[in-house]
């Protein structure tokens, strides 16, 4: 297939796992980058060997470039992705898709209209680990799914991150930040969410950053949560940056005939344990998929997509749905009551097994 010139608007903290990935596939040719502080676009440009440097204005008014990776802050996402769409681009977005449900749908509906895709991280489900449980799953080693947990515990971002300041703000914290990697991951394992339940609240009203800054605190710091999927299993979501150390597991997941450990959907651990009756202890699985697929994976899935006609998993529909999702869940803790899942999804093709090395068609 024909390589696809790609752009990235934002060259802060994640930049450099995009420029890695896209650099891993040849259906991407990394061809620009910019950013607000465009000095900052260059130094970036210069030192990983990216074409030119741009203002966000010129990479959309740029024909050359067929795809948008998003890499802006939360509060951004949105107006960046309906300006890609306008200039007849394909935005990628940083999750999530919007910090407003509204946002979101005008997103989606506006690139139906446009006749343009809409790509959205996470992709750490395409990950090579997380396909491997998703395998076990589909090909019935624990039988039927029964449950899953899914648990993100720490102390927050304002130790080490260079501008936390955002994380706090509504549109991020525990939810938003580090949830579309576990309720992504669930929707990959079990199907679309049908209703939500949960309790929410911000632990202590400010937080001081590295440089010694206070940081006021807007939005839930620890949410807790139960997910109804579609297809029957439930699900138990703990999201936190209020908790200084734990001993609970990341991500399991629970069939009728055995369970699974699921690595960090966040992290790089590439081992899935499995556990059914009669065995002695977890055993770790065999990875059939690709180990070297990494942040970057879904943009190519997209990209390919594009070119076959067929559909691209990390999808703007999978993001919109989680992004409803994580709405519900502050919604339910502020009403006290369950909350319905309006928007559907299916869950992504599993990506074939024996592909090539820098390819996903």
């Amino acid at each position: 297939m024909k390589p696809m010139k790609v752009g990235i608007i934002g060259v802060g903290n994640i930049s450099p796992a995009y420029i890695k990935g896209c650099r891993a596939f040849d259906i991407l040719d990394l061809t620009a980058c910019a950013d607000m502080n465009f000095e900052r676009a260059q130094t970036v440009a210069a030192e990983n060997q990216i074409k030119k440097a741009c203002t966000v204005e010129e990479m959309l008014a740029d024909p050359e470039i067929d795809i948008v990776i998003n890499l802006t802050v939360p509060s951004a996402h949105a107006e960046i992705a309906l300006r890609t769409i306008a200039a007849g681009k394909h935005p990628y977005s940083e999750k999530p898709l919007a910090v407003s449900l509204d946002d979101g749908r005008r997103i989606v509906e506006m690139a139906a209209a446009k006749g343009v895709r809409v790509g959205c991280a996470p992709d750490t489900f395409l990950f090579a680990e997380h396909q491997t449980a998703r395998k076990l799953l589909d090909d019935g080693h624990i039988g039927p799914a029964v449950s899953a947990i899914g648990f993100m515990m720490g102390r927050g971002p304002e130790k080490w991150h260079p501008n936390p300041d955002f994380f706090y703000q509504p549109g991020a914290g525990p939810l938003f930040d580090m949830g579309p990697y576990y309720i992504t991951c669930l929707v990959n394992l079990l199907g679309a969410v049908k209703r939500v339940s949960s309790a929410a609240r911000a632990s202590f009203p400010e937080r001081i950053a590295k440089d010694g800054h206070a940081i006021p605190v807007n939005t839930p710091t620890h949410v807790a949560g139960t997910l109804e999927f579609e297809s029957g299993p439930i699900a138990t979501l703990i999201m936190s940056f209020d908790i200084t150390a734990h001993r609970l597991p990341r991500m399991e997941l629970y069939g009728a005939k055995g369970s699974l450990v699921i690595p960090d959907p966040n992290g790089f651990d590439p081992a899935v344990r499995m556990f059914v009756p009669g065995e002695s202890d977890w055993a770790e699985q065999p990875n059939p998929f690709n180990p070297d697929w990494r942040r970057g994976v879904g943009v190519a899935d997209m990209a390919h997509a594009i070119q076959s006609g067929r559909l691209h998993r990390a999808s703007g529909d999978l993001a919109l749905h989680v992004l409803e999702v994580m709405h519900a869940l502050l919604e339910s803790s502020q009403k006290g009551a369950h909350v319905e899942i309006s928007s559907k999804v299916e869950r992504p093709a599993l990506l074939p097994l024996n592909l090539p090395a820098r390819a996903l068609d």
